[in-house]
């Protein structure tokens, strides 16, 4: 876009200040943002992994009842899958997943909020 000035075309534009002002606001506004987003991650895959716990344990008592056996037997993963797991489980957030005996909750090794209440 072009105006004239005194009968010289003049050219319209953005000067450096006002994309450097609009390139400031949009860093504050990620700078404010990105906490959110990594604590929304975070917790979703906590509860993902709390989803994959709760489904091995499902799948090792139904195992301990249809095989008649004591709440200390530790099924392993090819006792689970494919019979009473439809795919293997796994930690979203990338923890290993311990099977452990039918009368304990199976765990995985992040811990924290990664925990079969």
């Amino acid at each position: 876009m072009t105006r004239f000035r005194n009968g010289a075309p003049r050219k319209m534009g953005f000067t450096l200040i006002e994309v450097m002002i609009v390139v400031l606001i949009i860093g504050i506004i990620l700078m404010i943002a990105t906490p959110s987003f990594l604590k929304a991650r975070e917790t979703s895959q906590a509860k993902a992994c709390r989803s994959q716990l709760r489904e091995t344990q499902y799948a090792k008592e139904h195992w301990a009842m249809n095989n008649r056996k004591q709440i200390t037997a530790v099924a392993t993963w090819d006792d689970l899958y494919p019979m009473y797991l439809k795919k293997l489980p796994t930690c979203p957030a990338g923890g290993t997943l311990t099977i452990g005996a039918v009368n304990d909750n199976p765990t995985c090794s992040i811990g924290g909020s990664h925990v079969l209440e």
